[in-house]
């Protein structure tokens, strides 16, 4: 199976055209979000082509290949909206013999990390800066923002298939690979 991984959309319908293009042309099965879908939040500026209203109709056609969870701008209203689950704090994916724990980033991070075994990945979003890091014997690993990149970053996304990701910008060029 072939997953997209992407975060912090914050309401951009240009940015999530953009991605659900990507989406399409990656032929992923399953688009994995990791929060901050519509609201752009207090420290940030507005995203380009800020359409929260566009975004939920796009995502909303895509329902049935969403997994998702809440980011710190997501609310409950967000749910009522929103076609697909939106408001899990995290998820754990098996991965062979490791577990990815999937959250958006504000409570488990680098220096918050969530209970894990030796050899099992953090996979978060929150920061918009790409990241491959390890922690002890665990990794952390940040496919950075689709909508609003901070240091230098490019847009960008990632893909996981088997146990090969692949960091990538929105135009679908690969800049950072790593395979267990």
């Amino acid at each position: 199976m072939k997953w997209m991984i992407a975060s912090d959309i914050h309401g951009s319908a240009y940015w999530c055209r953009k991605l659900l293009a990507r989406f399409e042309a990656e032929g992923a099965d399953r688009l994995l979000l990791l929060g901050d879908l519509l609201y752009h939040g207090p420290r940030n500026d507005l995203p380009q082509e800020y359409a929260p209203k566009a975004v939920i109709e796009m995502l909303n056609a895509h329902s049935r290949e969403i997994f998702c969870v809440r980011g710190n701008c997501e609310a409950e209203v967000d749910q009522m909206v929103l076609t697909f689950p939106c408001l899990a704090d995290y998820a754990l994916i098996p991965l062979g013999e490791r577990m990815l724990f999937v959250t958006h980033g504000h409570r488990f991070h680098k220096d918050a990390m969530p209970p894990l075994q030796d050899g099992d990945i953090l996979l978060h979003g929150h920061t918009h800066i790409p990241t491959w890091d390890a922690c002890g014997e665990n990794f952390i690993f940040n496919p950075g923002s689709v909508s609003i990149p901070k240091a230098g970053s490019a847009h960008s996304y990632m893909t996981l298939e088997d146990t090969h990701f692949v960091w990538k910008d929105m135009d679908g060029k690969t800049y950072k690979e790593y395979t267990f």
